[in-house]
């Protein structure tokens, strides 16, 4: 406030007034964001009913994607955004028809394109729940690639957003890693020079070599299973 050329603090009583107004904002932020993790907690358990194998595979994206975080010194604030953002990535296969979803082979080029439609349905999902509208755009970018090549808007390097760059990455391990009715996954190393192959096209290579530091760790951790602190449980490392 500013009184004949001199500036008056506010008094004591405004600037506790102030501070309660805060506080009670701040409670507010804190409430919705617990309503919508629990909304989406009661998704992911639709999902689980409908696909398990993809239940699981996004926990293990999840496991992943904040192993290469923890490398890449992520402050806590990304980190609750990257474990959510890969938790989602693939919440919008909920739209997928089941025979493409479950289909035991290879799909089809029509098929293909209908399962290309899951990051938008993510994303369309993700955006109404409060304080989720970084997580929806990483969900609709995780099938960006860092040449550009990717889909939905061919986004390129740092035009994707660096969570949605971490989950292509634990995105395609999972997927190489696990045993399919069609395929038998494949080894960690095996997958790592696979991944080391594609840096720079499809990958951000600077997040492929974290992802492989950080994964050597855990290998020599020797553990059977990997925490998520949304679900609040542990999930066997088997699955994958």
């Amino acid at each position: 406030m500013k009184k004949n050329n001199v500036f008056e603090l506010p008094s004591l009583s405004t600037a506790i007034s102030l501070l309660g107004m805060a506080s009670q904002v701040e409670s507010l932020k804190e409430a919705n964001k617990k309503i919508s993790e629990q909304a989406a907690r009661t998704i992911l358990k639709a999902l689980d009913c409908k696909d398990s194998y993809t239940f699981g595979h996004s926990m293990r994206v999840a496991y992943f994607s904040l192993v290469t975080g923890t490398e890449a010194a992520l402050s806590k604030d990304e980190m609750y955004e990257l474990e959510l953002s890969a938790i989602f990535h693939d919440i919008g296969k909920i739209g997928t028809p089941d025979v493409v979803l479950n289909k035991p082979s290879r799909l089809s080029e029509e098929e293909f394109q209908i399962m290309k439609l899951h990051p938008e349905q993510s994303y369309e999902i993700l955006q109404d729940f409060p304080q989720f509208d970084k997580i929806a755009m990483n969900a609709r970018s995780h099938h960006e690639r860092y040449d550009g090549k990717g889909y939905p808007q061919g986004l390129k390097a740092n035009e994707i957003p660096v969570a949605a760059r971490i989950i292509l990455i634990a995105d395609t391990f999972d997927a190489m890693t696990s045993t399919r009715p069609y395929r038998k996954g494949l080894s960690y190393e095996v997958a790592f020079d696979e991944l080391i192959q594609f840096s720079g096209t499809q990958f951000d290579p600077e997040m492929v070599r974290l992802f492989i530091q950080g994964m050597k760790k855990e290998v020599l951790k020797g553990e059977d299973q990997f925490f998520i602190p949304l679900m609040d449980r542990r999930f066997d490392k088997s699955a994958a």
